[in-house]
């Protein structure tokens, strides 16, 4: 089987697909667009820069050209495409079939209501995919406005291998009750609101601390933020950290957050990931965050951008080790029935040898 896979080369979720396929014997290849290209993952999957000759939505009408090229040579058995906003398009655009494409989150949620070309785009994009696919079945709701066209939901799952319950004993400040979260430093993700829950928490008990794992345009922003609120000294913000280190840092976590404020947070991987090592996820009621959370079983789903009810699922959580522990139990379990990465990513193979059977 040969797939070509249209997507953003330094995505982590692009690279894990074409990983997996490439070890379970498809050949694969990877076209993204210069600017999204990354040196470090080309040097395991075989890839291809699309120039961006035209400035702006023109530049998609450039790539077309060039991957029609790259279609030729290559003869794939299948073109998948991921964003129906760009790289779908570009996809669409060849007039390749058969066609996947994956609704992402923003592509589907905002993209459209940005003006009438952009919807003319993703449901022309739709329109041309003989199989679409979304990560939760809340974007498959938000696509199917769009398409009358049956969606397949296919999780981005975790690898459990990496992602599980580790010893404790080598943890920093083992005392104290830590919060976290692993995010990319943006409004978007709620991390002021963590901040200021947190500071909360910190008034009343100074035996905790705040980890905050990650990058982002608004670092220092939030730093500037912990020193007003009087909590600089109980915050750690590592940085940007090595993907195969993510799994240590929720480790140390006892309570892990992902308070998102926008619905194009479509599935909510970083709550999968720290049920699946044990830690119990508080989460807004937002996008597919609600969808992987069992509400008071796994973890706890508050309303977007309220700090107050995000600190009082904290202090419930603080105050019951007991309920800590078998919360997370219970969202190793979860994970490990649906959110299993290998099961996954063989869902989708399997959907392309039934698009094959079919052809």
């Amino acid at each position: 089987m040969r797939i070509l896979l249209l997507a953003p080369g330094k995505s982590i979720h692009t690279h894990k697909w074409a990983l997996f396929y490439k070890n379970n014997g498809i050949d694969v290849k990877v076209v993204t667009f210069s600017d999204h290209y990354s040196a470090e993952n080309a040097a395991e999957i075989d890839t291809v820069q699309l120039p961006k000759l035209l400035p702006g939505k023109l530049a998609y009408l450039s790539g077309v050209f060039s991957l029609k090229k790259i279609i030729k040579e290559f003869k794939p058995d299948i073109l998948h495409a991921h964003y129906v906003s760009s790289y779908g398009f570009v996809g669409a655009l060849t007039g390749f079939k058969p066609f996947y494409v994956s609704v992402w989150g923003r592509d589907i949620f905002q993209f459209p209501l940005m003006g009438a070309v952009n919807r003319k785009i993703v449901e022309f994009t739709l329109r041309a995919a003989n199989t679409i696919c979304s990560t939760s079945h809340v974007m498959a709701a938000e696509t199917n406005k769009y398409t009358d066209k049956q969606i397949h939901v296919t999780p981005f799952g975790v690898d459990l291998s990496k992602f599980k319950p580790m010893l404790r004993d080598n943890r920093e400040d083992q005392q104290k009750i830590t919060i976290g979260t692993v995010k990319a430093l943006s409004d978007k993700y709620g991390i002021a609101d963590l901040i200021k829950a947190f500071s909360f928490i910190y008034e009343k008990d100074p035996n905790t601390r705040l980890l905050i794992v990650g990058d982002g345009p608004q670092r220092s922003e939030y730093e500037e933020l912990t020193e007003k609120l009087g909590i600089a000294e109980a915050t750690t913000f590592t940085g940007r950290v090595p993907n195969n280190e993510v799994p240590r840092y929720i480790n140390e976590m006892d309570i892990f957050a992902v308070p998102s404020t926008e619905n194009s947070e479509s599935f909510g991987v970083a709550a999968v990931e720290a049920m699946a090592c044990g830690v119990p996820p508080v989460v807004s009621n937002v996008g597919g965050l609600p969808e992987v959370v069992i509400e008071g079983k796994t973890g706890y789903v508050v309303p977007k951008e309220n700090p107050q009810q995000l600190a009082n699922m904290f202090k419930k959580l603080i105050e019951d080790p007991l309920l800590r522990q078998q919360m997370g139990q219970r969202g190793v379990a979860h994970v490990h029935d649906h959110y299993n990465w290998t099961d996954n990513a063989n869902g989708m193979i399997k959907l392309y040898k039934q698009t094959l059977n079919q052809a």
